[in-house]
């Protein structure tokens, strides 16, 4: 494999009892960006002693805003890549492997296929999404981008959608996507997302944004 640079991008709220393991767990794929997303519970200290770059956000300002600075921090810093996970401990660092390997063979994003879904809203949005777009599971968080790519479309976050906005442009304008199967552990600590009937709105909700919003606002500069 070609030598490049790869920025693994973690947005993390409160998740100081993960935060140590998961840093140094990436840290044979490539350069840690933790985004302390208003954190209270020391998030951002525990990952910089673990030899992670911090974006600190004062407040709490949601998953995608954490993950657009992060995105955004990996561009500025010149990285090729970045792929991103998630800051609970759920995502197996040896699978990050198979991520950089397509796009290093030139694949501008990569989508996570986890091997189970935790809530029905999830499954309903795989389906949908799969029917539309070819994409099997939206809102893994593993996934890959070819910064090239992202430096060529406008804001990075314009609705709550839980990770899956940018994934739905890049489906809508014929990008080279590809999955991969992934497995997943049981997380640390508790969801961002909470549980029962809130985590399903949230995820009902983004999954009709993203059928929807390019045509309620037609002027945004990713058509």
């Amino acid at each position: 494999m070609k030598a490049v640079k790869v920025a693994i991008v973690i947005p993390a709220f409160n998740e100081s009892e993960a935060i140590i393991s998961v840093v140094t767990g990436i840290s044979a794929y490539g350069t840690a960006i933790v985004v302390d997303d208003g954190s209270t519970d020391g998030t951002g200290r525990l990952a910089q002693t673990a030899g992670a770059f911090v974006v600190t956000h004062g407040v709490n300002r949601g998953y995608d805003t954490a993950l657009a600075s992060g995105l955004a921090r990996a561009m500025t810093e010149g990285f090729d890549f970045a792929i991103t996970v998630d800051g609970d401990g759920q995502h197996v660092p040896s699978r990050i492997d198979g991520v950089l390997r397509e796009l290093v063979d030139g694949a501008d994003l990569v989508v996570g296929m986890r091997d189970h879904f935790q809530r029905v809203s999830e499954s309903l949005f795989a389906y949908v999404a799969n029917v539309l777009w070819g994409i099997s599971d939206p809102l893994c968080g593993l996934k890959g981008y070819r910064l090239s790519k992202l430096r060529s479309i406008g804001s990075l976050c314009t609705y709550p959608s839980i990770g899956t906005e940018l994934t739905i442009h890049a489906a809508r304008s014929s990008w080279d996507i590809r999955q991969v199967p992934i497995s997943t552990r049981e997380r640390q600590g508790s969801s961002r997302f909470g549980s029962g009937l809130r985590a399903n709105w949230l995820i009902f909700r983004a999954m009709i944004q993203g059928i929807f919003w390019r045509h309620i606002f037609p002027s945004d500069s990713r058509r």
